[in-house]
């Protein structure tokens, strides 16, 4: 029982870490949308976006590995 309550956690830390990334990356990605939509400068919002997502989502992923190992 024991062996299959592990597992199901691994699998939860994996969806966790795909949605916190995806997510982030996501949401990065359409604000940087908006805003060159909005101030008329094609690209730079964008790939700005693009990268604070993606540090965002390696940020909450640090926190996420760091919560389900030290089990708080």
């Amino acid at each position: 029982m024991q062996k299959d309550r592990n597992s199901f956690k691994a699998m939860a830390l994996m969806f966790a870490i795909l949605s916190q990334l995806v997510g982030a990356t996501l949401i990065g990605i359409f604000s940087g949308r908006w805003l060159d939509s909005y101030l008329g400068t094609e690209p730079i919002f964008l790939i700005i976006g693009l990268f604070i997502g993606l540090a965002a989502g390696i940020y909450f992923i640090f926190i996420s590995i760091r919560h389900f190992f030290t089990g708080d």
